[in-house]
């Protein structure tokens, strides 16, 4: 991924740890982000829209395209398929968006594999019984679904080391300022901003080289 190309920012989080609201307040924040929007097997929940919150595809189809080599990462998540294209994240970072991926831990396994030059936050929650009870207020699981997540969770929250940022989700405001606080200190990093200055660096050398 070239400097050219902007970053890349991956997201992963156990289920209701909060992550999907952190990336909506963020995008909200800053249209500069755009949001590779994945591909999944999994039903639509109460006003999921396609092409907005996923792609919502069968899965002989999904299965297909991982033939077709369609997704840049996919992984099986709770019984479900998720991917995410890898004309769309190629197409935005080449328009110069930054761009941002939602996905679990091992959708950003391969992330980091394919493109090392992304960024890579982890969203844990505060405390095992608070992520329990972000997982019953959204009223839509089974229990045995609900089980389920929180079975998987402590899998999910063991590659939290692997990484660049772990933020703890307890009070929202204060995470989400952590969330912004990464993606500027990204866009104030070296790699980022020597090419956009260089003009300004080399007319101060030039004006330090004639003025010893």
């Amino acid at each position: 991924m070239t400097v050219a190309e902007r970053t890349l920012f991956v997201v992963a989080a156990p289920s209701g740890a909060g992550k999907s609201s952190l990336v909506n307040a963020l995008l909200h924040d800053d249209a500069s982000i755009s949001l590779s929007v994945s591909h999944t097997t999994r039903p639509p929940r109460h006003g999921e829209e396609y092409g907005r919150h996923y792609y919502f595809v069968e899965r002989e189809t999904f299965e297909r395209e991982i033939a077709d080599g369609v997704f840049l990462e996919y992984a099986q998540v709770h019984g479900n398929l998720y991917g995410t294209s890898r004309e769309t994240v190629d197409g935005l970072l080449g328009q110069g968006h930054d761009v941002l991926l939602e996905i679990d831990w091992q959708g950003a396994r391969q992330i980091r594999q394919a493109m090392p030059g992304c960024v890579s936050v982890f969203i844990l929650p505060p405390s095992s019984e608070e992520l329990e009870r972000r997982l019953r207020g959204r009223g839509s699981d089974s229990e045995d679904v609900i089980q389920r997540r929180l079975r998987n969770s402590r899998g999910e929250i063991a590659h939290a080391h692997e990484f660049d940022y772990i933020i703890v989700n307890d009070r929202f405001e204060d995470a989400l300022e952590d969330l912004r606080s990464i993606v500027r200190a990204v866009r104030q990093g070296t790699n980022f901003q020597h090419p956009r200055h260089q003009a300004l660096i080399a007319e101060l050398l030039d004006g330090q080289r004639a003025n010893p």
